[in-house]
């Protein structure tokens, strides 16, 4: 059975502030967040909205797309966001 991997940005309410993560389990992973285990960022700055997520059959490429996603700006981050999901709605 493949494995997926997922690339994903969360943010908070007002669109202000990116997290960026990869995990393999994205619901998993999501929940930690909202329980405040996931990510002192997260936890700090209430990053719990998830607006991007990219699924990958390979952990290798998840993690290259991860580390470019991380070093993106902040307007190529919203420009995928936007594409997308452009009502920049919970996909959780």
């Amino acid at each position: 059975m493949a494995r997926s991997y997922y690339v994903y940005i969360l943010t908070n309410e007002y669109h202000t502030t990116f997290y960026t993560g990869m995990t393999n389990d994205i619901e998993r992973r999501i929940r930690e967040h909202r329980l405040g285990a996931g990510s002192e960022f997260v936890k700090n700055y209430n990053v719990y909205k998830l607006v991007f997520l990219q699924e990958f059959q390979d952990a290798k490429q998840a993690i290259d797309a991860e580390k470019v996603l991380k070093r993106s700006s902040r307007q190529r981050k919203i420009n995928l966001i936007a594409e997308m999901n452009p009502m920049w709605e919970d996909l959780y």
